[in-house]
Parts: C-alpha cells; structure tokens; sequence
C-alpha cells in the first residue's frame, strides 16, 4: 500500500530511541523526509544517515529555545513540516497521593506545553497548504491509569483533551490530530518500568516482566517497527478520515473497547 507520503517533510520530536526513533524509521521508508531529533546529536544524525532522506537536529524538548530552532533547521532543509510527531520523555513514576506541584509542573512542561508549541509553529501552514498531520505519542494510561505513573497520567490526559479539541477544529482544513497509545513495547523506558517494579517487589526483572506478559493478551510485548508502522499509517493520505481518536497499539492490554 502507498502511504502517499513521498516527499512530505516529518518532523519527528525525541526520536533518536524507542518509539520515536521507531516512527521515524517508518516514515523514512515510506519515503518522507524525516527529520530525526534529540539531544544526542550525533546519534541523530547517525539514524538520519541510515534513512533515504533525513536530517539529524539538535533538540531538548523541554525548551522553547531549541523547539523553535529545530524546526526553524527543519524549514531550512525540506521545507514547512507536513508531519508533525509529538513524542518525549515522561515525568517521573509516583503515586496520585505522593504528587508533590512540583511533580504536576513537571508533567505539564514535559507533556502538554511542548505539544502545543510544536503545533503553533507548524499549524498555521498546514492549515493553509489544506493538509498536515498531528500524531502524539501517548500511552494506555490516557485511557486507563497505569499504577505508579500519575504524573504521566495527569499530563497525557491533558494532552489528550487538548489534541481532541483541536482535532474538530481543524478537520475541515485537512489536517488530521491523533494520538497513539502504547501498551508494553519492547523499549529501553519498559525495561526500566520492569525493573522499577522487581525493586519495589523484590523479584528480579526477568519475574516481573513474565508477570507484565501474562497481563497481555498476545502474551508478549510489542515491537517499535509494529508501532512505528501503525503511526506510519495514521499520518498518512490513506488516514485522512481518521481523526480526533486515541489508537491502541497494546495487543488487547487495556480491556475496554
């Protein structure tokens, strides 16, 4: 199936590991041109150099400073972004009860206000051109709290009304907002939940990862090329009736339809 992303330009935010680097994988052979960021530069621009068409930029998405130069390298290379994949690092593992406000500053700067600057910089065109792409990466937690994660949940959550609202308000230019949610994909930030959870329950990581499994229904943990191609999809032509939705990319983990 053609995509129809040829050519278009991606910009894929905190994608030099896991699911970003997943996603940004994806689109490149499909063939936009993908902009692969993070704070690493040189293992930005390693990824890049392994894709048809890419650049590797510098980017901290905590801060202003460096979002606007990101995409202002982006617009500098390929042109006005077409794709625009909001991904980074979450807050913290905490408890509802032990959320302190510094813990729900944090998640609001880390999962809501880059959001919504990515999309400020790069709407307005998208708008114009009468097509564009807003995909977030998310987690199950938006539709499910996870345990020990409130900070994420709170922040996704936001993130996930904003994206909503957005979505019907932009719908009829052409552009498309979504989120995808990931159950337990085999990536770094999983490996590092499991062992969090063999420390709280004196198990080892290995124990706690075979109870994780056994909660999916697939009985496994996915793999980032099966995410980075379900995002693949969502940002393409073929999804242009697909909007304002969270997708599930979880292998049945969350019971609810």
């Amino acid at each position: 199936m053609d995509l129809g992303v040829q050519g278009r330009t991606a910009f894929v935010a905190a994608s030099t590991a896991g699911l970003g680097r997943a996603v940004a994988q994806s689109l490149g052979r499909e063939g936009a041109n993908v902009v692969v960021t993070g704070r690493r530069l040189a293992l930005a621009r390693e990824i890049a150099g392994s894709l048809p068409s890419a650049i590797g930029v510098e980017l901290d998405v905590t801060n202003a400073a460096s979002r606007a130069a990101a995409i202002a390298a982006t617009e500098a290379a390929f042109g006005p972004v077409d794709i625009l994949v909001l991904n980074g690092p979450g807050p913290r593992p905490s408890t509802a009860a032990g959320l302190s406000a510094d813990d729900l500053t944090d998640a609001f700067d880390r999962l809501v206000s880059p959001g919504h600057d990515f999309i400020a910089r790069t709407l307005p065109g998208m708008r114009d051109r009468g097509w564009g792409r807003v995909l977030a990466v998310g987690s199950s937690g938006v539709v499910a709290p996870l345990p020990d994660l409130a900070a994420s949940n709170l922040g996704r959550a936001a993130l996930a009304g904003y994206l909503k609202t957005l979505a019907n308000e932009v719908a009829g230019d052409g552009v498309t907002v979504n989120m995808l949610l990931p159950g337990r994909i085999a990536t770094d930030r999983v490996a590092g939940l499991d062992a969090a959870q063999a420390a709280r329950e004196g198990i080892d990581a290995a124990e706690a990862e075979r109870r994780s499994r056994s909660t999916i229904p697939v009985g496994r943990y996915g793999t980032p090329e099966e995410f980075g191609d379900t995002a693949a999809f969502l940002c393409s032509t073929r999804a242009s009736y697909i909007t304002g939705v969270a997708v599930r990319c979880d292998g049945g983990l969350v019971r609810t339809q």
